[in-house]
């Protein structure tokens, strides 16, 4: 079986980047209202280069309106404010990616994201707002950050919603800001926040439809924020019993941040996601699927068919930046070799050299068959690697793969990172 599917590789992809791979893959994703872009770990030089220079392509001549990404929205926000030319956001893009500060940091504060966003300045520097590109994340990690900028905002614009927003504020004073806390005192012991949270969300929700136009985007933040206190509030009080809903609550929650954001910016608006692959490849196609558990990408496809354009990434072997563990310092890691008789393998067997395959008839020998594919969080340990490997249908999890034989660990802005 392994030599078939190596045989089926080495006809089907391409060289990557070479111009037919690129032109093959555009003339796909420019016809998608969603093209999501994965990666194999959170922390690979490779894969953020790459999926810039996609969202770079889509924004620029495909009219694609924004990027979203597994990231908080609060300091998003602040570096979606810096790409727009906010005149109170700075002239910096490591000052708007300072904001960055929850662990782990060096996601988005990094030297990649920093090119991006420069770009995405020097774009949008001569249009109007209704044209310009934005970069917003998409998370549930943010309670307490969202629960303050949502209070600045109201406090700001002497909003009647104030109140309510003060009064779940209180609600969750006593936890220490810690998520954890907060979700064994709302599973155990009765002490949630869920009917205040809501009814906030209630009194928020839609406002930036009745806003003026210069404000309306600061009106959709306040909104988001209280969607990312909703689903932390949901999240946290379900990873203490249930932790496979628990990551059913937070892509719930992605999905319905990224179609509120569609909502903004028109019936016309198309947008790029940046996800981990384990987000944006469909769920029904691994062993999370026997969990119980579902993704974006299988959430999305459902809804939207053809309309979404997944792609997958890989790697043989390289490096990476990731924590040994939650809040531990960031260090780049030896990725080691893929083990044997997995994808990944089967990709450097084909040939040790970047490639890239897109997914249809002639690759049809894989519909069926489940291999080994590896993942890698934020935090790794590379010698347990037999447990970063997600038993996949990859032509049915993705509508297009990317492979870099060889990878290399991000850039930090800073090393030094921020525990939760």
């Amino acid at each position: 079986m392994e030599q078939r599917v190596v045989e089926m590789i080495q006809k089907n992809a391409s060289p990557y980047p070479s111009e037919e791979s690129l032109t093959a893959l555009l003339a796909k994703m420019a016809k998608a209202k969603y093209v999501l872009l994965g990666e194999a770990s959170h922390g690979t030089s490779e894969y953020y280069k790459d999926r810039s220079e996609w969202s770079k392509k889509l924004i620029q001549e495909h009219g694609f309106r924004f990027i979203a990404v597994e990231g908080d929205w609060p300091s998003c926000y602040a570096l979606n404010r810096y790409v727009k030319g906010r005149s109170d956001a700075g002239t910096d893009a490591r000052d708007a990616l300072s904001q960055f500060a929850r662990w782990p940091s060096w996601m988005w504060a990094n030297e990649e994201i920093l090119a991006l966003a420069e770009w995405l300045r020097d774009y949008n520097s001569d249009k109007p707002a209704s044209e310009q590109a934005g970069f917003y994340g998409i998370d549930v990690y943010s309670l307490w950050e969202s629960l303050d900028e949502i209070l600045r905002y109201l406090e700001k614009h002497a909003n009647t919603e104030l109140q309510a927003a003060k009064e779940v504020f209180e609600c969750f004073g006593g936890h220490n800001r810690e998520g954890q806390q907060y979700g064994v005192a709302a599973a155990f012991y009765g002490e949630g926040c869920q009917d205040e949270v809501v009814a906030l969300l209630r009194k928020l929700q839609g406002k930036w439809q009745q806003t003026d136009d210069g404000d309306q985007e600061d009106a959709l933040s306040a909104e988001l924020n209280a969607l990312a206190v909703q689903g932390a509030e949901a999240y946290y009080r379900t990873m203490i019993q249930h932790d496979a809903e628990s990551w059913n609550v937070r892509d719930r929650h992605m999905v319905t941040s990224l179609e509120k954001l569609m909502a903004f910016h028109g019936s016309d608006a198309r947008a790029v996601v940046w996800e981990h692959n384990t987000h944006i490849g469909d769920a029904r196609w691994t062993d999370m699927a026997l969990e119980g558990m579902v993704n974006v990408g299988q959430l999305l496809r459902e809804k939207h068919g053809d309309q979404v354009f997944a792609v997958g990434y890989g790697t043989y072997e390289g490096t990476v930046i990731a924590g040994s563990a939650w809040g531990s310092p960031a260090q780049a890691m030896q990725v080691p070799a893929a083990m044997e008789k997995t994808w990944e393998e089967l990709l450097h067997r084909a040939g040790a050299q970047d490639k890239m395959l897109l997914f249809s008839g002639d690759t049809a020998i894989l519909d069926n068959i489940a291999l080994g594919h590896r993942a890698i969080g934020v935090v790794y340990h590379p010698e347990r690697e037999r447990g970063n490997y997600v038993p996949t249908v990859v032509s049915k999890r993705y509508d297009a793969f990317i492979y870099f034989d060889q990878t290399h660990a991000l850039a930090p802005l800073s090393l030094e990172t921020s525990p939760t």
